[in-house]
């Protein structure tokens, strides 16, 4: 039986998961997670996890504490909060999903208590638009929100504060050059500004400071091979995270060595899940979804909202395999 203290404390990190939709996560929920793993990796996984949601699960209140210490940011209302945030233009143009509308609640929330002003009643013909969400993964959702909006609604010239708790540096490159792209060729003057807490090293070039889930070596599995064979195939074989000398602390980590076995045990679990729910789609990989021929995106981040299907199916996915964080899908 997994260690049980290990089971409790992973499930007060957690504790505010999707709360009042799925049953709380208790002890017991944690334990009967881990135990679809090998009992002699239970309490390895466990221990790696604890810290692992220490540093990349949001909160609610983590999440609101980010609002409400944004709003009197001085970078970016430049020591006048109330005139700044009245002549905001608040977009709420998301195409899929829900997050934009939430995360615009808790400003809505954050700003009335701070400085009395509700978003409804901030706008101004020449003032800056701010897009609002909880995290990037691999900036398509962005993207997409915002090349639709430049093409058809955004005036010829303006400021878009793009606002996120996190953003996965891959993502954030690629929507950024998109998002260019877009005004360039719809002949428009408009400047982009990133603001965050959290960044999130995933970017190919950057493979052995990855933050993200990227093995150092594939099991010698026969369904893991099949599975690489596969993308080998045609014509992407997995290419293998070479670990630093020394190593690379990333902070999402407790030790390269608890992040070797969750990259190992996620991958196999992974596939053996693609084998068990047989409607899952092609992009829905071993690590989690990508449109890229590869393992899968491999993130970490969840949030008190859903958890992205970017990160491992061995955390979310449903029947027969149990998941930890039951998902809200779009």
């Amino acid at each position: 039986m997994a260690d049980l203290k290990l089971c409790s404390a992973i499930s007060e990190i957690i504790a505010d998961y999707r709360v009042g939709v799925v049953p709380l996560p208790t002890q017991n929920h944690v334990q009967n997670w881990v135990s679809q793993f090998a009992t002699p990796l239970q309490d390895d996984i466990l221990r790696e996890m604890q810290h692992v949601f220490s540093q990349s699960y949001f909160t609610k209140a983590s999440v609101a504490n980010f609002i409400q210490n944004l709003i009197a940011n001085p970078k970016l209302v430049i020591g006048q909060p109330t005139i700044f945030w009245q002549n905001i233009n608040f977009l709420n143009i998301q195409l899929g999903g829900s997050s934009q509308n939430d995360m615009l609640q808790l400003f809505d929330s954050a700003l009335r208590s701070t400085i009395g002003l509700e978003i409804e009643n901030c706008s101004s013909p020449t003032g800056p638009f701010v897009y609002l969400d909880d995290v990037i993964f691999s900036g398509n959702r962005v993207r997409h929100d915002l090349e639709t909006w430049i093409q058809f609604s955004a005036p010829a010239t303006c400021i878009i504060h793009i606002i996120v708790m996190a953003y996965h540096r891959g993502g954030q490159w690629y929507a950024s050059n998109k998002i260019k792209q877009a005004a360039q060729s719809a002949g428009k003057n408009i400047e982009i500004h990133w603001w965050r807490c959290v960044e999130i090293e995933d970017r190919r070039s950057y493979l052995s400071q990855s933050d993200v889930l990227r093995p150092t070596v594939f099991p010698q599995d026969a369904e893991v091979q099949q599975y690489i064979n596969m993308l080998t195939g045609e014509g992407y074989p997995p290419e293998a995270r070479v670990p630093t000398n020394p190593p690379y602390q990333s902070p999402f980590f407790k030790t390269e060595e608890g992040r070797q076995l969750l990259e190992q045990t996620f991958l196999h679990a992974g596939v053996r899940i693609r084998q068990m729910c047989p409607f899952l789609p092609d992009k829905i990989r071993p690590l989690g979804y990508s449109i890229l021929k590869i393992l899968g995106f491999g993130s970490i981040i969840v949030t008190f909202r859903n958890c992205p299907n970017t990160c491992p199916p061995a955390f979310w996915a449903g029947d027969p395999w149990y998941p930890l964080f039951p998902r809200k899908t779009n």
